[in-house]
């Protein structure tokens, strides 16, 4: 894994971590491929609805920043953005890896795990 500047990270993962941030929703799940699986918090969500699903209520619970501050290139399919997220939920502190899994232009996997 080589860390790289996060402006190098592919269009479609900086086009998607803007629009999960602002909660765009719809903007979001289009960085997805129709049979993508995301897996967050032990849960698995597998093709464009149960995604959409996931995308409207990820962290809505809570209020939270998001920042980027890191990210990593695994290889030409495999990338890793790093967020620091700090807010009211349990611990209030925490560094997620989006590890990104893509196949063109659209994500196919995604798990977020700290």
């Amino acid at each position: 894994m080589t860390s790289i500047p996060i402006a190098q990270l592919p269009t479609v993962i900086r086009d998607y971590l803007t629009a999960h941030t602002a909660g765009d929703t719809e903007a979001a799940l289009r960085a997805f491929a129709p049979d993508a699986v995301v897996v967050d918090e032990g849960y698995t969500f597998r093709g464009a609805d149960e995604i959409h699903g996931f995308l409207g209520k990820a962290g809505t619970q809570y209020t939270y920043t998001t920042e980027l501050t890191g990210a990593q290139r695994v290889d030409d399919s495999h990338w890793v953005a790093t967020n620091h997220l700090e807010g009211n939920f349990p611990g209030g502190v925490v560094d997620l890896n989006y590890r990104f899994t893509l196949a063109g232009d659209l994500i196919t996997e995604l798990v977020i795990a700290p």
